[in-house]
């Protein structure tokens, strides 16, 4: 084999921005050529960006980006170019990769497999293609090879598997492309982030290296495309089952381009980070292209001292740290859209000014803690920082349907109800906020309270986004405890010492979450086994009766209660606040899980439940 210069080009692309997504790629290939890269491979769909969701079924868009890669075409002399495109032929339309070879078009390879498990809906948009089929494409009036073919650079035979077609096993096309005697793969990809998942990724491009015993390269888009979904922009190139080379994940980069010659030793290999910095490095990364991308001019937050609203303030934070160490003051400020702060002082704290403005709402139910926590916590992160009581809000609704009925509410009667009325009125004297500021309000539901409906819909649900919806309470509790040390945030030690509470009631009745519903660490267990693994609530009692330690009783009512509860509020997962995908799954049911609004409510199954020893 000769010893060529390979290199991958990961990009933050946008649906619909045609010309940014145009001048991101061509950036990345002169950059290329002036490092004498000779093939360059960019992700999968990069042109069009993964995320473009009905756009594919229509004619005009696969059009549209055909003629993009036309106008790419003279950008590649004297280099050899992979790109991903969607393409129409007739009635059908295909994932595909298209390869050109210094200003001439050789040929598109076209996805074989499709995702249609979790966040994935490639099935809707596109059509798998057929093994070993090649048909000819007409290409504005030039025929090309398009389908399952491979191509040759110097004595270098190489082929593609494009993102799922890896995940296939056995069936998978790199068997086919070893018969083949190829020397180099590569996988163009646009796989969703989750906690973990790198790991995953990388025993899959060794194994493939080795299996296939050849050249494995694999490069992801990276950012937070179109709003939910967040790509970390992975590259990896492995030999015969050794890891060559590995990026550093979730970069604020338009584009990281990683170069690499095909030799047999290591170049670089970025460590893989823990759980909780890939957290608060993917949600950070999330906000800011959900920032700029929307337009909007900061976030509004109801910071109530508690440990949702505290993630998502320390998060804002730190994309705004994250930001000035990759970017600079100047790039970073550029990008959002705001002036650069004039001031002598600490210019990450201005810039929180700038972006996060906070309120907290109390009522007679609020605590002198909570008002302190949500406090300190915004003067420590510069946050902009206002109070104010919603007693008369809240006592003016009350007393107008104490009229109308003709009665008073009481505790005893009407719990939900006047819980109920203290998050809502909350709402709309903050949204004025973030109308005023043109600025994105931040919802604060946890996946632990979606689960089981713990947020009163219109209240603490209602916002312009939900950073955290996606992410378990268990693990909140325990990131933040994380953070205060090692992001170096001593503002959290106040919510730190608090157990989460929704301070709805009187403070004599001493409610806590777990109190209301049940221990938070359980709740995760009996989502993983009923959400994730789609097990049945006697499966589940089954299971978990060997591994927790909690009377038998005690756990059946506790799986009941979940699963009721998981059954009446299907309606308000509808109607939660976009959120990003940060775990191995979710709940919300436009991007993993669906679920009918109506149904019995596991009646059987509960029942049968009751029964069992």
């Amino acid at each position: 084999m000769s010893s060529i210069k390979i290199g991958a080009a990961t990009l933050n692309q946008t649906p619909l921005d045609w010309k940014g997504n145009f001048n991101r790629i061509v950036n990345a290939i002169e950059q290329a050529k002036s490092e004498q890269i000779e093939i360059l491979c960019f992700p999968e769909l990069a042109i069009t960006g993964y995320g473009s969701e009905d756009l594919f079924l229509s004619y005009w868009y696969p059009k549209k980006a055909l003629e993009q890669l036309k106008a790419l075409i003279p950008h590649t002399t004297g280099i050899t170019v992979a790109v991903g495109l969607p393409v129409r032929i007739d009635t059908q339309v295909y994932n595909t990769v298209a390869i050109v070879e210094n200003g001439q078009l050789k040929g598109f390879v076209a996805k074989q497999f499709l995702a249609i498990d979790g966040v994935h809906y490639e099935f809707r948009w596109f059509t798998p293609w057929k093994a070993f089929e090649k048909v000819e494409f007409d290409f504005f009036g030039e025929i090309v090879p398009f389908g399952d073919v491979t191509f040759h650079h110097k004595n270098i035979h190489y082929g593609f598997e494009i993102c799922e077609d890896a995940w296939r096993g056995p069936v998978r096309p790199g068997y086919r492309l070893q018969e083949r005697k190829v020397d180099l793969i590569f996988n163009p990809s646009a796989s969703h982030f989750a906690m973990g998942k790198t790991l995953e990724r990388k025993e899959l491009i060794e194994s493939s290296s080795e299996i296939f015993d050849c050249y494995y390269c694999y490069v992801n888009l990276l950012g937070n495309e179109a709003g939910r979904m967040i790509f970390d922009g992975e590259t990896m190139l492995a030999k015969s089952g050794k890891l060559l080379y590995r990026n550093q994940l979730l970069s604020y980069q338009d584009c990281q381009l990683q170069s690499f010659f095909i030799k047999d030793e290591a170049q670089d290999i970025a460590p893989v980070l823990e759980k909780e910095k890939e957290f608060v490095q993917a949600a950070s990364l999330a906000l800011f292209d959900y920032l700029r991308k929307s337009r909007s001019k900061g976030f509004v937050l109801s910071l109530s001292g508690g440990a949702d609203s505290s993630t998502i303030a320390v998060l804002v934070a730190e994309m705004v740290r994250r930001g000035l160490e990759e970017l600079g003051v100047e790039t970073f400020c550029k990008k959002v859209g705001i002036p650069i702060p004039e001031t002598d002082k600490d210019i990450e704290k201005a810039l929180v000014n700038q972006l996060l403005t906070t309120a907290y709402q109390g009522t007679k139910n609020s605590s002198e803690d909570t008002f302190q926590s949500a406090k300190k916590l915004a003067e420590s992160l510069g946050a902009v920082f206002y109070d104010w009581k919603i007693d008369e809000e809240v006592e003016s609704y009350t007393s107008k349907i104490e009229k109308a009925i003709g009665r008073d509410l009481t505790w005893e009667k009407d719990d939900i109800t006047l819980q109920n009325i203290q998050a809502r009125a909350r709402s709309p004297i903050i949204w004025m906020l973030a109308n005023i500021n043109n600025a994105l309000l931040l919802s604060t539901s946890n996946r632990s309270e979606g689960d089981v409906g713990y947020a009163t819909m219109d209240g603490d649900t209602s916002g312009s986004i939900s950073p955290i919806a996606a992410v378990d309470k268990y693990f909140i509790l325990h990131w933040l405890r994380w953070a205060q040390e090692n992001l170096d945030r001593p503002g959290l030690q106040y919510v730190n010492s608090l157990q989460p509470t929704a301070e709805l009631r009187p403070l004599e009745k001493t409610q806590t979450d777990e109190k209301d519903l049940m221990p938070y660490s359980l709740i995760v267990e009996i989502e993983k086994l009923a959400i994730r693994d789609q097990r049945s609530p006697m499966d589940i009692y089954l299971i978990l009766k060997e591994e927790v330690e909690i009377e038998a009783e005690q756990l059946k009512g506790y799986i009941k209660k979940f699963f009721q509860l998981w059954s009446r509020n299907q309606w308000k997962r509808e109607r939660l606040a976009p959120s990003f995908h940060l775990d191995q799954f979710n709940v919300d049911p436009k991007t993993w899980f669906r679920f009918p609004i109506l149904s019995g409510g596991f009646a059987e199954e509960l029942e049968l439940l009751d029964k069992t020893e």
